[in-house]
This record gives structure tokens, C-alpha cells and sequence, in this order.
């Protein structure tokens, strides 16, 4: 307890200092140093490569592979772009999926998926994940290869669950007498406890993790380009929580006996209240996963109302600032990196259309980002960020509705408003707070 309250008065010191500059006016495993050239590890807590200490502040660019797919939605031209234009930034540590399931007749999700039907997998779409792969390598920059997805915004457990049982998923609905949310996650849930579902899983990881780059002819387990495999995209236990932890267990270690040059991590959201049953601290000390993750959403915790920044926004700052000091405790505990992979806020007043005014949200990443830096920059604990979402040239034709097939791909995934939390080329501002960062991470520990 003494040590997280150090974390914290550490972090609202960080958050007086960058108050002070003027952006509050709003109110697992150790690896082996001698491994190949160019792989990322993990050496007494900390994100090491090629023997010096490596930090990152990145950002999520989940439909990097849809744009690199020879099919509908796919535009390489585009895919180079925005790896340039991120490159430019600094962000060159990119959180992308690697997979998606079921027909593309199901709602809610990116289409065309990798895997539209049970051990079936879509060439055009996987050569897009060699493409992008290519591509970044060829920039320097590292990805973090995402296998699965708790949410039903790429088919993802709930579609394994689906095939396994033949039944049908229950989408989420406003409709009376529809499905909840609840409803739909613990659906989900059962995943973890089907042997069909993980069989099914456990062959089209054993496909990616062992795929030769169409590209480069390298193979992916040899790509320095991949610094890590993650499970799944906010994995929840629910009711399942004890299959859960062993799923994680089963699965983080099948990809270490694959291909024992990249780290493996879970991509889970930390420290939830109990029955979402994320059980971070216990499946933080698997010996499959090297490095710990963690996701914070004010808005939809409800901790920030666009509607009421006056009132919310500080209150809800402090909660995240103290939501990251409780997980880097942990992490320095245990001895091993902590990233904070996923964290956004809206524009101004909830406003959904690009361009609108985004202060709150370019004030949020500073705060946000100077108390990790701070953390980082006082050792092992805490390896980076990667911020939601990168959606550059993908500007949403409806601004607040739903994704649709032929409309550009961007930062807010299928199901959800598009323009909520995606930021673009345009939104200078955030832009630059975000190269400020990433040039800062990158040089903790660096000879000047």
C-alpha cells in the first residue's frame, strides 16, 4: 500500500508540473541479451533492445491489416501513408489485430475477416497483415500482433463460442427485450471453458505465429518487426474466470513453444471490479506472459462527462492518474514492464465530428503521458503507451454512426460512433503532444 501511495503522490506531482507548463488551464519471462539482433526483451523488469533500454509512445492502428488486404477496404497506397506519417511522429510502436472471425454477413464487425468460417483462412486478407508487417519493418518500427478479441467488433471468442456450440451470438441491443451487454460477455465468456473453441483458436494462432511473409519470405517468428503476440484484445473471465486464467496459461505457452524470440502479453484492461473477473494480479504472474497490460476509459466508465468538463474532468483525471500508479506497483513488484496500451478521450462537449475542438482530450494525453514518462524515467515499472486511436486519412463520411463496408477504416472500431475517439492528420495540435512524448520516451535511458 505504501509503495502505490508513493506511485500516486509521484503522479500528482507530474501532474502540478505539467500544470505549471500551461496545458491545465482547462480546469515473464527475462530473455536471453544474446538472442538475434533486433527482438525486443524483457532484462530485470524493463524493455531492452540490443542491449540498451527501449521505451515507446505509440498508438493503436488495429485495421493496419484490413488496409494492407488485396479486398474490399484494402489500400496499401494509403497503409504507406499513414506508417509514414506515424513514423515522421515517432510512433513507431503499433498495436494492431491479427485476426478476425466469422461470415461477413454478421453485423458490427470488419469485414472481410481472416477467418470466415472454421479453419478456413482468407489469403488476401492475412497477406495484408504481411504487408503491413513489411512495411513497418522497413520503417523501423515495431508491432504488437493482437490473435484474438473479447469484443464482437472482429468476431473474435464470441464467434469461436458460436461455431463451437451452434448457437447464435447475442448482439448487444437497445430493442425491447434484446440482448445486454452482460448478456453478450458472458457468452463470450464461455470461450475459455470450450475445448472446440480453443481448438479452433489454438490452429489459427499455430497458422499465424508459424506464417512466412508473403513479402519478405522472412518468417514471422524470425521478424524483428513483431516485438510481441498478444491474446486477445480485453479479455474478461466473467463467470469463467478460473478457465480463463488457465486458457491464458495454455495459450501464452503454446506461443513461446512456437516461436521463442518474441514476448507474449495479454492485452487485458487491469484491475476491473470483481466480476468482470480480469483477476489481473493473479494472471499477472504467469510465467508465459513477459510484460504486463493495462487499458483506462474515462468516458465509458463514466468517471468524465463531455457534458459537464467542469465537474468531471479533474476528478476523472485523478482517478486514471491513480488507476496507473496502482498498476505500475504491480508491475515493479513483480518485475515486469507495464504498458499502457489503450487510452482516449472524446472531442469537446461529446462533439463527434472531425475537427472539432479536442482540448480536453490533448490535456488528457499530457497528463497522462508526463506521469508514465515520469514513471519510466525512474525505472523498471513502467515501458511504454500506446494511445486510441490513429485513424489519419480514415475521416468517417457519417460522423456518429455505425460502420459500414466501402466507408474508409479508422480509429473507432465497427461497432462503436465513429469519430468518438479517433484523431486524424488534421488535429495538429494533438498531434504534436504526441511527438513531444514519443521523442521523450525514446530517449530515457539513451547516451545524449
Amino acid at each position: 500500500v505504501n509503495q502505490i501511495d508513493t506511485m500516486k503522490t509521484r503522479l500528482v506531482l507530474a501532474l502540478l508540473s505539467a500544470c505549471a507548463l500551461g496545458v491545465c488551464t482547462l480546469g515473464a519471462r527475462a530473455q536471453n541479451a544474446t538472442a538475434l539482433a533486433g527482438f525486443v526483451r524483457v532484462e530485470a523488469g524493463r524493455f531492452v533492445l540490443d542491449g540498451r533500454p527501449y521505451h515507446f509512445s505509440g498508438a493503436n492502428l488495429w485495421y493496419g491489416m484490413h488496409l494492407g488486404a488485396d479486398a474490399v477496404g484494402g489500400d496499401r497506397a494509403r497503409l504507406a501513408r499513414e506508417l509514414d506519417s506515424l513514423a515522421a511522429r515517432g510512433l513507431t510502436n503499433l498495436r494492431v489485430m491479427g485476426a478476425a472471425e466469422g461470415p461477413d454477413t454478421e453485423p458490427l464487425r470488419v469485414h472481410p475477416t481472416t477467418q470466415p468460417s472454421p479453419g478456413i483462412y482468407d489469403e488476401r486478407v492475412l497477406r495484408g497483415l504481411d504487408v503491413l508487417l513489411a512495411g513497418m519493418g522497413a520503417r523501423g518500427m515495431k508491432a504488437v500482433v493482437t490473435l484474438n478479441n473479447f469484443f464482437m467488433w472482429s468476431g473474435g471468442m464470441a464467434q469461436y463460442v458460436s461455431w463451437a456450440e451452434g448457437t447464435p451470438i447475442p448482439y448487444p441491443s437497445a430493442e425491447p427485450g434484446g440482448a445486454t451487454w452482460d448478456d453478450f460477455q458472458n457468452y463470450a465468456a464461455r470461450f475459455y471453458a470450450n475445448p472446440e473453441a480453443n481448438r479452433l483458436f489454438d490452429a489459427y494462432l499455430t497458422a499465424v505465429v508459424n506464417r512466412t511473409n508473403t513479402v519478405t519470405g522472412v518468417r514471422y517468428r524470425d521478424d524483428p518487426a513483431i516485438m510481441a503476440w498478444q491474446l486477445a484484445n480485453e479479455p474478461r473471465g466473467f463467470a469463467e474466470t478460473e478457465a480463463y486464467l488457465a486458457w491464458i496459461d495454455h495459450a501464452a505457452g503454446l506461443i513461446h513453444r512456437l516461436d521463442p524470440n518474441h514476448l507474449v502479453s495479454l492485452g487485458g484492461e487491469g484491475k476491473l471490479q470483481p466480476g468482470v473477473g480480469t483477476a489481473f494480479e493473479r494472471a499477472a504472474r504467469s510465467p508465459h506472459l513477459d510484460y504486463l497490460t493495462a487499458h483506462v476509459w474515462i468516458e465509458n466508465w463514466g468517471w468524465y462527462r463531455p457534458a459537464k468538463p467542469d465537474s468531471s474532468f479533474a476528478p476523472a483525471v485523478g482517478r486514471a492518474l491513480g488507476y496507473v500508479a496502482d498498476h505500475a506497483a504491480i508491475a515493479r513488484a513483480i518485475g515486469k514492464p507495464l504498458v499502457l496500451e489503450e487510452f482516449g478521450v472524446g472531442r469537446d462537449g461529446g462533439a463527434l465530428t472531425p475537427g472539432a475542438p479536442a482540448l480536453y482530450r490533448d490535456v488528457y494525453y499530457t497528463l497522462l503521458l508526463e506521469a508514465l514518462l515520469k514513471l519510466a524515467q525512474e525505472g523498471p515499472g513502467v515501458g511504454g503507451a500506446n494511445v486510441w486511436g490513429w485513424a489519419g486519412e480514415g475521416v468517417p463520411p457519417r460522423p456518429g454512426g455505425i460502420w459500414a463496408v466501402g466507408d474508409p477504416l479508422g480509429g473507432d472500431p465497427p461497432h462503436e460512433q465513429q469519430g468518438w475517439y479517433a484523431f486524424f492528420f488534421h488535429d495538429r495540435a494533438t498531434l504534436d503532444v504526441l511527438r513531444r512524448y514519443a521523442a521523450a520516451f525514446s530517449a530515457i535511458g539513451q547516451t545524449p
